[in-house]
């Protein structure tokens, strides 16, 4: 038994894994194979040492071809490489590494099929007077059945006249005397990472039709490696088309535990993070998994829609366990790998598990294809003659009709046709080929054939063949498929990977299974409108609905969870999916109760100029002089100020008139208040306080304390004022709490700044009622102390109930109800207090004479003495 002896110094390199171990070589006929090494020196002095790998490889049974037909060689000026998983090895575990008999293992029909369209499109390509011409294009094709026990074939196409040097500067030149000038395959992402490192040491582009995992995309490592099949990416951005399309949010994503399942998870995963989509269940599939759990686990979480990701035998197997299980009315959406399954549309209750929906690489006929399988089979190849063939170079298929082939599932077909002509077009432009001759003396390096597969710019059956920078296809699309019930895969739309992409479903050639109407799959039923998600678990379509309130809305496309703020100038009820713009309202100058109380300041004003020609017309009666004399003129003033302030309640507010609504009254009213407290403490003063208190009488009327009184008063009020102005001046202020839909302009003045001057006020009318209210008994004609008790109690009502009313109503028409206040407050005194004694200056004179006041004086000491 030969064996395969692989030597290495220095530390190990990721990408030679295969050398870490011996490979045990099964020769045929005891028919040995010498493998000799040799091991490479490392010339690197600006980087570590590399594994030195050293390999002979003269072939497993190496006898001429000329005899017989081979489908799995041909001679030719340049040859490609193919790895074809025509049979599928078992995943067996041994005690030692060995070569696995491909030929012994299960035989795959699709993929026999995509290896005779390499065959083909190489025949086609050296029948071609447009394509390389004078020159002949070979192939060496090698049965790839196993992930990593199937290195005999990788080191014929990566050596160089039987010897593999990596990393030699000799080896560069060993490396123009071998044929290969690029290999196509292998079929899946996980046979693609076992060998891809071996050809990416030299530059050996390999273009593979099948893997599809996403990790090929970086160059860093893999940079000689191309493709024809779309990504994973791609396939996975249209599955969440679809389900975006349907509006399916609550997915279950089953994949095959390899490298293709695993990246297509994760990129689904990524795809989802901002969309509806919710991952409900992920597991990682396996020939030895338990269908039927998991298929009880998807209806416990009742997911209604089912992503399968995985092989294609893996999938049938899957899909099969559905039928038998009884799973009823899912969605199933099934990727390129087996969308366009010959068999599993054709079994017996296919559709009694729902509706299969599928996404696939569009299939374009071959022209000339068919009757090449129709010639080929009737030639009688000798592929079964053991002892002609290189190890995994048998296919035990002599039986197969051409019609057997022709029927199989055609997916990738055109990838691989496509990966074989972007080769071809590549050694064309290396050899400088002209219309009817290409360049013989042109030295072709595998890395030069690479430089020009970057570059591919031709058109092959319509398709614009480019790579883009990760060498991925930039052409081609997507076509979304379904399952109907005669049992055929019918096209229903399509996807364009272009600059447009477009995206097309006719929903009108789906029958949904069971129902007439799209299926839905959700975790939680849809919220009404007007009401947000709140997310109930780990997965955000698992939630609940609350109501947005009212000054909110919902923006479902912007965000589901979150109830919005309107902002300050809109309004929104409850369950509103929108703000609508605030009525802005304020007492204006044409709003009749404006109008009615400018009138009223008017007549106020009149009145306090006619009682102030009357008070001076009778200057020197005694009922002038008992009403306070030359102080009414400076109280009736100020009465007669205050009201000025009335205006300024009305129309729209500015910091201007928010000013002058509170200062002159302020101001004034206080002065007004000081010269009623002073006058109350005079009459007490006078009548009861004078006798028990001679010097403070002097000490009152020798100062005038009177008018120290009110002046003080008015300078501390200023002060006050200034202080509160600097604290907080009045502004205008938005009420936006009363009304929903509405903004009420008015005047703001804070707690802290209007404190100062309210207290005063509150003294001023404290001290004056209880002045008043100590001289109740006095005589009749000088009792005004009863007239400014009776006076300050109706003022003090008034603004009792302004507050009342401020705290249950804040409305527009709050700004009147304060202008009546004021306006209540000055009238007060102005009716109550100066009215009755213009009364009896003008209707009873008789009352206005010193005899008679000195005879209710009279009578007065006469009632105290007894």
């Amino acid at each position: 038994m030969p064996i395969l002896i692989m030597r290495s110094k220095g530390h190990e390199n990721a990408h030679m894994g295969f050398a870490s171990r011996s490979i045990m070589l099964l020769a045929k006929k005891q028919k040995r194979i010498i493998l000799t090494g040799y091991t490479g020196l490392n010339t690197g002095k600006e980087r570590m040492r590399p594994l030195l790998v050293s390999v002979y490889l003269m072939g497993c049974v190496l006898h001429t071809w000329s005899q017989c037909n081979s489908q799995f060689n041909l001679n030719g000026d340049y040859l490609i490489g193919g790895l074809f998983d025509i049979h599928t090895s078992s995943s067996v575990s041994h005690e030692r590494p060995e070569a696995i008999h491909c030929s012994s293992q299960a035989f795959s029909l699709s993929s026999y099929r995509r290896f005779q369209l390499m065959r083909f499109s190489v025949e086609q390509i050296n029948n071609s007077t447009q394509l390389l011409p004078n020159v002949s294009l070979g192939y060496k094709i090698f049965d790839h059945c196993s992930i990593s026990e199937n290195f005999p074939g990788i080191f014929d196409l990566i050596s160089a006249n039987g010897l593999i040097r990596p990393w030699s500067e000799e080896h560069l030149h060993l490396s123009a005397s071998s044929k290969v000038v690029g290999v196509v395959g292998p079929f899946t992402s996980t046979d693609t990472l076992t060998v891809a490192p071996l050809f990416m040491m030299d530059l050996i582009p390999l273009v593979s039709y099948g893997a599809a995992s996403s990790v090929f995309s970086e160059k860093a490592k893999y940079s000689s490696f191309l493709r024809t099949v779309h990504s994973n990416k791609d396939s996975v951005k249209v599955i969440v088309a679809i389900m975006e399309h349907f509006k399916w949010e609550w997915v279950a994503f089953l994949n095959s535990n390899d490298a293709y399942g695993n990246d297509g998870l994760a990129l689904f995963r990524k795809m989802i993070k901002d969309t509806d989509i919710c991952l409900g269940l992920t597991t990682n599939l396996q020939q030895t998994s338990n269908f039927s759990e998991i298929f009880q686990h998807i209806e416990m979480l009742r997911i209604k829609t089912i992503v399968v990701f995985a092989p294609k035998l893996l999938a049938e197997a899957l899909v099969e366990s559905a039928v038998q299980a009884g799973v009823t009315n899912k969605v199933w959406l099934a990727v390129d790998t087996w969308s366009l399954s010959e068999k599993l549309p054709k079994i017996k209750g296919i559709h009694q598990i729902g509706t299969v929906l599928g996404v696939s690489q569009p299939v374009l006929s071959i022209p000339g294809f068919t009757e090449f399988l129709l010639a080929s089979q009737s030639k009688g190849d000798c592929d079964d003659a053991e002892e002609l063939q290189f190890c995994n170079q048998i296919c035990n298929c002599s039986t197969l009709s051409a019609q057997d082939i022709i029927s199989m599932d055609p997916s990738y077909s055109f990838s691989v046709y496509s990966a074989v002509y972007a080769i071809a077009h590549a050694l064309h432009n290396v050899l400088q080929c002209e219309t009817h001759t290409c360049r013989r003396n042109v030295s072709v390096f595998p890395y030069k054939v690479l430089l020009e597969l970057k570059k591919s710019n031709f058109t092959l059956l319509n398709q614009l063949i480019q790579f883009d920078e990760h060498g991925d296809p930039n052409f081609g699309s997507y076509s979304i498929v379904f399952w109907n019930k005669s049992g055929e895969i019918e096209e229903i739309g399509f996807y364009e990977f272009e600059s447009s992409h477009s995206f097309v479903i006719d929903e009108t050639k789906i029958h949904w299974n069971g129902k007439w109407k799209v299926p839905t799959s959700r975790c939680s039923n849809k919220c009404p409108v007007g009401f947000a998600k709140k997310q109930d678990g780990i997965h955000k379509c698992c939630f609940t609905c609350e109501e947005c309130p009212n000054g909110s809305y919902i923006n479902v496309t912007e965000d589901a969870y979150r109830c919005v703020d309107c902002k300050e100038t809109e309004w929104s009820l409850e369950a509103s999916t929108s703000c609508s713009l605030r009525q802005v309202e304020y007492v204006s100058f044409e709003d009749s109760t404006t109008i009615l109380i400018i009138v009223a300041t008017l007549l106020l004003l009149g009145l306090g100029l006619a009682m102030c020609v009357i008070f001076a017309v009778n200057y020197n009666t005694p009922v002038v002089r008992s009403a306070g004399g030359h102080m009414c003129f400076l109280i009736l003033g100020c009465l007669s100020l205050s009201s000025l302030s009335i205006v300024f309640f009305f129309g729209k507010p500015s910091v201007f008139s928010c000013v002058l609504r509170f200062v002159p009254f302020s101001l004034l009213y206080s002065t007004c208040l000081a010269c009623f407290v002073v006058r109350a403490f005079q009459i007490v003063c006078i009548f009861k306080m004078a006798a028990k208190f001679p010097e403070l009488h002097n000490w009152w009327m020798k100062y005038h304390g009177q008018w120290i009184v009110v002046t003080g008063t008015f300078v501390t009020q200023c002060i006050l004022n200034l202080i509160s102005f600097w604290i907080d001046t009045p502004k205008p202020y938005n009420e936006t709490t009363w009304s929903p839909d509405k903004i009420i302009l008015s005047c703001e003045i804070s707690a802290p700044a209007a404190t100062g001057p309210t207290f005063l006020l509150v003294c001023l009318c404290t001290l004056c009622f209880i002045f008043s209210y100590m001289g109740k008994d006095l005589p009749k004609n000088y009792n005004e102390a009863k007239a400014l008790t009776f006076c300050l109690l109706l003022v003090i009502l008034t603004w009792v109930v302004f507050v009342t009313i401020c705290m249950l109503y804040r409305g527009k028409f709050v700004q009147s109800l304060n202008a009546l206040a004021v306006l209540s407050s000055l009238y007060s005194f102005l009716l109550w207090y100066f009215l009755p004694k213009c009364y009896i200056i003008i209707f009873q004179p008789h009352k206005n004479t010193p005899q008679y006041f000195q005879g209710i004086i009279q009578n007065y000491t006469k009632t105290i003495s007894q």
